[in-house]
């Protein structure tokens, strides 16, 4: 049972210790009292970590990744990788260009600041504070968010960005 769930779902070894124990409640192996002992989740899962079948630096990776693409911030990529129960030391380090394009492409997606119908951030204060609300909740700083929604024209928030790659290029260098 547990091989066919990480063969079928990216997990860490805490969401498959919890995926077990809760299948082993819910087939009636909790309190038995006949005598027959119930499987050792934890043997089970620690098994498949040295196997590789279950790796949590892999998994805060491919997710960090994934949660970045659709344009979420740092923030909220720290809530999704503690809520999957990844420690602190298998996660990726993120660099500021890269959460400028999250920014960039939320931004886009959700047709805020200077990617709106008129190509120049909102007059009304009260529409520019919902979008650098609905940023925030994304999990992006409040810095990023308003630079973002209050970018003259859409060229000038991808200068932005721009900028920050060509100084994560000096820095790799």
């Amino acid at each position: 049972m547990a091989l066919a769930y990480v063969a079928r779902f990216a997990t860490t070894a805490q969401g498959l210790g919890r995926y077990c124990r809760r299948k082993l409640r819910e087939r009636g192996w909790e309190g038995r009292d006949d005598g027959v002992a119930a499987p050792d989740v934890d043997a089970l899962v620690a098994r498949f970590v040295a196997n590789r079948y279950v790796d949590d630096g892999e998994f805060a990776r491919a997710r960090t990744g994934s949660l970045l693409r659709r344009g979420y911030g740092l923030r909220r990529v720290g809530q999704a990788l503690d809520t999957a129960g990844v420690d602190k030391e298998d996660r990726v380090e993120v660099s500021e260009a890269r959460l400028r394009e999250a920014a960039l492409r939320l931004a886009e997606k959700r047709r805020f600041g200077p990617f709106g119908s008129d190509g120049a951030p909102p007059a009304d204060r009260a529409v520019r504070e919902k979008q650098v609300a609905a940023m925030l909740r994304a999990g992006h700083s409040l810095d990023t968010a308003r630079r973002m929604v209050e970018a003259a024209d859409a060229d000038t928030a991808r200068e932005w960005v721009a900028a920050a790659e060509e100084e994560t290029g000096r820095e790799d260098r």
